[in-house]
């Protein structure tokens, strides 16, 4: 008699895992073909224990649903990859925010960002730093209550000349002489360009002056 336990063979353990196994790597068809011929050549006097068989059904019902609920998160991860990627591309052109103490000074515009503040502060400062740490603009932002405080550099430092365009690091403190508690801060960029990545990879964004960042990096589209 054919016997349908000879599937934990198939998936090289014994048991019900190994059974589970075998009817996820042999497919449902092979199951039920093999369940068939058993049912087809048992002894009528031994007939198959009816515990057994209903076990072998459960077996190939979860078998079946384990395939079919991976097949459905497949196609639902490939949907937000598409989703992500779409979203990206229409990023092109814009501006966005993102966490970071890097700004980018254009040729001819106005490095900009926001500081957050987890409560009111006073005497709130931005500090402007070149490529060789040497300030060239601190910019006085006053009193502010919590939240988010916009704040915009013309590229023109303390002596009023205009800076080169490029990067530079931004900081932002309060207290004394803007020596105080420090705080996060995000700058703005453009998006030049998307990277959509290889297979499995979520797409990330090109910004000029800060280079590659992640779309979950993105805070603010302006």
């Amino acid at each position: 008699m054919t016997d349908i336990n000879a599937l934990n063979a198939l998936g090289g353990t014994s048991g019900a895992s190994g059974a589970g196994q075998g009817m996820m790597d042999m497919g449902s068809e092979d199951f039920l073909r093999l369940l068939t011929t058993q049912l087809k050549n048992q002894d009528p006097l031994n007939p198959t224990d009816s515990t057994e068989f209903m076990g072998q059904i459960a077996q190939l019902t979860s078998a079946s649903g384990i395939q079919e609920l991976n097949a459905s998160f497949a196609s639902l991860t490939e949907g937000l990859r598409g989703n992500q990627t779409m979203q990206a591309a229409s990023l092109i052109g814009r501006e966005v925010t993102v966490e970071s103490n890097t700004g980018y000074l254009p040729e001819d515009g106005a490095l900009s960002g926001t500081v957050n503040l987890p409560s009111g502060v006073d005497n709130l400062t931005v500090t402007v730093t070149d490529g060789a740490g040497q300030v060239v603009r601190q910019m006085e932002m006053g009193s502010h209550a919590g939240g988010a405080v916009d704040f915009s550099w013309d590229g023109v430092n303390a002596e009023g000349e205009r800076m080169p365009s490029g990067s530079y690091t931004i900081s932002a403190n309060a207290g004394n002489d803007g020596e105080g508690q420090s705080f996060q801060v995000t700058t703005a960029a453009e998006v030049e360009s998307v990277n959509l990545g290889a297979a499995g990879e979520n797409p990330t964004l090109n910004l000029r002056g800060l280079g590659e960042v992640s779309l979950a990096a993105v805070r603010q589209v302006r």
